[in-house]
């Protein structure tokens, strides 16, 4: 096998080294090892949503995007596999990271594998995993994987995160391989799209209607 697959981790961690980074690297160097291990060869491409900020904001007023936020777009829409990781604000994800996906198109990401990963400062916020961040990328039609990691202050240095980690990104793994061109042969409906496909990719304001046009027909 010689086709290069692509692993996108979008994450949301504010410091330049922020836990929230460094656990949605770990997750996707786990998966690229299972990847690779298999004969597929992997990129890992790290979107910090910190970089995008101001270019997320400007896109959320204006509709266009400037080209590092295009890219990071494009990025996700192209991945064979994608970890969404996010810190724990107000028991949620963070408004920066809410910001990004609410700038693609709603069915971009169908069947996108998908892992959903957070870090927070107590454990008690570990079901911001299922009342937060899943729902989330569910609603974008991502193929959410069940497993997904939330890592606390108290977990790091901790060998179990490791194990965690691990086992995530195999199974992160086994999904990206069911759906790359080498993997093992797959019944699809006519009208489904399969995990690791690659999905059209959406201009979300193509059909944006001429707003000035439809004001002045107005009681024309």
């Amino acid at each position: 096998m010689t086709d290069r697959l692509t692993l996108a981790v979008v994450t949301a961690g504010l410091s330049e080294d922020s836990t929230t980074t460094r656990l949605g690297e770990a997750i996707a160097k786990a998966a690229s090892g299972t990847v690779e291990h298999a004969g597929q060869h992997v990129e890992i491409k790290v979107i910090p949503l910190r970089d995008l900020a101001h270019g997320l904001t400007d896109m959320m007023i204006t509709h266009v995007a400037s080209p590092a936020v295009q890219d990071a777009i494009d990025t996700v829409l192209n991945a064979d596999g994608l970890v969404a990781a996010s810190p724990t604000y107000k028991a949620s994800y963070s408004g920066l990271f809410k910001q990004f996906f609410d700038v693609i198109d709603e069915s971009a990401l169908e069947n996108l594998p998908t892992v959903v990963a957070a870090t927070g400062g107590s454990p008690r916020h570990s079901l911001v995993l299922d009342t937060a961040l899943r729902p989330l990328l569910s609603y974008l039609k991502a193929l959410v994987l069940p497993l997904g990691i939330y890592a606390a202050s108290e977990d790091w240095g901790h060998e179990d995160l490791q194990r965690r980690i691990d086992r995530v990104g195999a199974s992160l793994a086994a999904v990206v391989l069911a759906g790359s061109p080498g993997g093992a042969p797959r019944s699809l409906d006519d009208d489904a799209a399969g995990p690791g496909l690659r999905r059209e990719v959406k201009d979300e304001f193509s059909n944006v209607p001429d707003f000035a046009s439809l004001l002045a027909s107005v009681g024309s």
